[in-house]
């Protein structure tokens, strides 16, 4: 009995199978880059965290809806203005932080900037994203 509840504690405090998370992680970026691709402003908006922090320009939007109005105009046109696509994803050896990050390209497939997002893993198990920041492409 004492080797099983062993087992059991063991089992509990085990390394997560990192990856595995990779991999989720990677999923999840690619789902968020789809709500973009696909004009689905309720998609994008799901995969934010209530504390989302986006870097806009100079401004900083806060929290899940400031997000996701700031973003709403982008979702407006037919076509998507921008695409993403990770291209190196990192996670924490504990598994509750990401780092994606990779090319964004403008609507005729030119690489214009790199994107950089940290996902949160909650406690349902669900990748959020809680904060995301683009930089110049030539960096």
């Amino acid at each position: 009995m004492a080797a099983a509840l062993l087992a059991v504690a063991c089992a509990a405090f085990a390394a997560p199978d990192l990856s595995a998370l990779t991999r989720e992680v990677e999923a999840t970026e690619r789902a968020f880059a789809r709500s973009m691709a696909l004009r689905d402003h309720a998609a994008f908006t799901s995969m934010l965290s209530e504390q989302a922090l986006f870097f806009d320009g100079k401004a900083v939007l806060r929290g899940r809806a400031a997000v996701a109005a700031g973003w709403k105009p982008l979702f407006e046109a037919a076509a998507a203005p921008f695409s993403w696509e990770p291209d190196r994803v990192e996670v924490l050896d504990d598994g509750t932080l990401a780092l994606s990050t990779g090319p964004v390209r403008d609507a005729q497939g030119r690489v214009i900037a790199r994107f950089n997002s940290i996902w949160r893993r909650e406690a349902s198990g669900v990748w959020r994203i809680v904060f995301d920041k683009g930089q110049p492409a030539d960096r």
